[in-house]
């Protein structure tokens, strides 16, 4: 399983979903308040409200749960005042991680983010000391349904995107940050919307984790730092083998 997948999809905690969603609904309602307060409310003239609001419809949020954030966001309203901030660092395995958060109090959140990491004997480092490992890329998903791989292939590269990888999780679009918006738009209108549009992080290599008691540590590790209200997204250059992960899962 390699790293760039999402975490949520790799561990599942049984009789812990109601929790997981709201853990889900709080993360996507930040997101939403805070690009419609960086930028436009209308989500045709705001890429990255319009990404957030992707997200919200493909987490089944209610249309009145996205509405108020928009609101909240647009009409500067809310007692908290969020910014962006990124850690990295290397955990378990020296696999280099990447943490995207959105916080009210950076103090506690650099806190806890580096307890997580120095708990499962990994180390948190300074500002660009892995992001030179990946590239920031724009990136589109697709289920399989809404299109066969040449079909989505062939119109992607028209678009502009520079790669496409389709699988049975579905299809995943990559290309260059400036060209997202024109890229999702493009495919939107012969495709329809997508299931996720934004930017990213693509590790350059994969780090093998082969030994299953590391890859248990690791794994624990990134549901740590998913588990944050804080952090928004988590990006690791991690390759484990399938077979390790079915036991893992299992």
């Amino acid at each position: 399983m390699a790293g760039h997948s999402q975490f949520k999809n790799i561990m599942h905690r049984k009789g812990a979903q109601d929790a997981k969603r709201a853990k889900v609904f709080t993360k996507i309602i930040r997101e939403l308040t805070v690009s419609a307060r960086a930028g436009l409310p209308d989500p045709a003239a705001n890429p990255r409200l319009r990404a957030a609001m992707l997200a919200a419809r493909e987490a089944n949020m209610p249309k009145d749960t996205i509405e108020r954030a928009v609101k909240r966001g647009a009409g500067g309203e809310g007692d908290s005042n969020y910014e962006e901030v990124r850690y990295e660092g290397y955990g378990p395995g020296s696999v280099a991680v990447i943490v995207e958060a959105l916080t009210d109090n950076r103090n506690r959140t650099a806190s806890e983010i580096r307890s997580a990491f120095s708990k499962h004997g990994g180390t948190l480092g300074e500002t660009n000391s892995v992001s030179f490992m990946f590239d920031r890329i724009g990136a589109i998903h697709y289920p399989v349904a809404a299109a066969s791989a040449d079909a989505m292939f062939e119109a992607a590269l028209e678009a502009g995107a520079d790669n496409v990888e389709s699988g049975e999780d579905g299809h995943d679009v990559a290309c260059l940050p400036e060209d997202l918006n024109a890229v999702r738009e493009v495919l939107e209108a012969k495709f329809g919307p997508p299931a996720a549009a934004r930017l990213d992080w693509r590790p350059q290599t994969s780090v093998p984790v082969t030994d299953e008691a590391m890859a248990q540590t690791l794994m624990k590790f990134l549901e740590v730092l998913d588990d944050n209200d804080d952090v928004q997204r988590v990006q690791a250059n991690f390759d484990i083998p399938q077979d390790i992960m079915e036991r893992l899962s299992g």
